[in-house]
């Protein structure tokens, strides 16, 4: 299986190198515009036009975890929540944060009830989320452009943009559905029952999909939280692989090619190629003393080859993110339960990709 080359980031390479063949290169902010484009657009979540508290927005209760002074005081390495520039969402806080430069430059908050387990910044500056009764995409100004609501009985954990127009989700139910939306004339246009593990045992569709996505290649790699396993499907939703493995929370297709997982109920991260072989893991285990983190739920995998692991942080008892290198170091790591909440996911803003290119941030 080759791995599909994003193509905007040859186009923007493309881009760099014809600037350096009529003379100098551009200057570290201008390349990285090229690259990054969701940085241009942190400015817009600031200033007079972005309300404290938006019209769309819903109050939270006060946050239920804590902050556990043995752990805080523990020295952590790298910069905390100012190692990168982020969107933060986590299961059990039902506010979105915006990070630049470790401070929090916009929120939005959308009431009780669970849970947010998917959310990208796009290229456009909307922010597209999933909320579990429905799944959104509310503007800087914190006006909702769209929402999707989940058919009674179902739940919707997984969102992904394909482009600016379309959204690809799965409603959790019976069975399972996995859905292509156009956001700008409400049709579906596509619509595809996934296998279940029972069709009468209506406690199999709240862990039935946390993280379904939508490959460079248009395949649909799709990971069976409590069927334990991840399997990839073609366009017309035939089995093209799959693989083994016990409580897959998130697959991502990497631009390698290989398929990297978290396994929650081993709380360990996973890197098999297309033969099924492991060339990287990860266990909770292995990290050094000093360092408490639990319950590993999704991960991102960098352009520069470390990757960043969230976690529920088990309401103050452990750290939310790490980032580790390929040989496993941590070169980061964050405990911060005065500002956020638990880290379900993240976007990290600074990382190469436009995001509604599918593929592209690796994720």
């Amino acid at each position: 299986m080759k791995p599909a080359q994003p193509l905007s980031c040859l186009v923007a390479l493309a881009a760099l190198a014809a600037v350096g063949s009529a003379g100098a290169l551009p200057d570290k902010s201008a390349r990285l515009s090229l690259l990054t484009p969701c940085i241009d657009v942190l400015g817009r979540f600031t200033g007079p036009a972005v309300p404290g508290f938006g019209e769309s927005e819903t109050p939270v209760d006060p946050p239920t975890w804590k902050s556990y002074p043995e752990i805080a005081s523990l020295p952590l390495p790298g910069r905390g929540s100012a190692q990168h520039p982020m969107l933060y969402i986590g299961e059990g806080c039902n506010t979105m944060f915006l990070v630049k430069d470790g401070k929090v430059i916009w929120t939005y908050s959308t009431g009780k009830g669970w849970e947010y387990d998917d959310a990208w910044l796009l290229s456009n500056g909307n922010i597209l989320f999933s909320r579990m009764a429905y799944a959104a995409e509310v503007t800087p100004e914190k006006r909702v452009v769209w929402r999707f609501d989940a058919p009674q009985g179902t739940e919707i954990h997984t969102v992904q943009p394909l482009g600016l127009d379309r959204v690809m989700l799965v409603e959790n139910g019976l069975p399972p559905r996995v859905l292509v939306v156009n956001i700008r004339t409400g049709t579906v246009e596509t619509s595809h029952a996934l296998p279940a593990q029972s069709l009468t045992d209506k406690g199999t569709v709240h862990g039935q999909f946390r993280r379904m996505r939508v490959t460079a290649t248009g395949t649909y790699l799709a990971p069976f939280l409590t069927m334990n396993r991840v399997v990839e499907y073609d366009r017309d939703f035939n089995e093209v692989w799959s693989y083994a493995i016990q409580s897959p929370w998130a697959a991502i297709r990497l631009h390698n090619g290989n398929t990297l997982i978290t396994d929650e109920r081993d709380e360990l991260t996973r890197e098999v190629n297309p033969k099924g072989e492991t060339v990287w893991e990860f266990r909770l285990s292995e990290l050094p003393p000093g360092i408490v983190f639990h319950g590993s739920q999704s991960c991102a995998r960098l352009a520069n080859g470390n990757t960043v692991l969230c976690s529920r942080g088990d309401g103050g008892k452990g750290c939310q993110l790490i980032e580790i290198t390929p040989d496993k170091k941590v070169v980061s790591a964050m405990y911060d339960w005065t500002r956020f909440g638990p880290a379900t996911a993240v976007q990290i803003l600074d990382d190469p990709g436009i995001p509604e290119n599918p593929g592209e941030l690796q994720r």
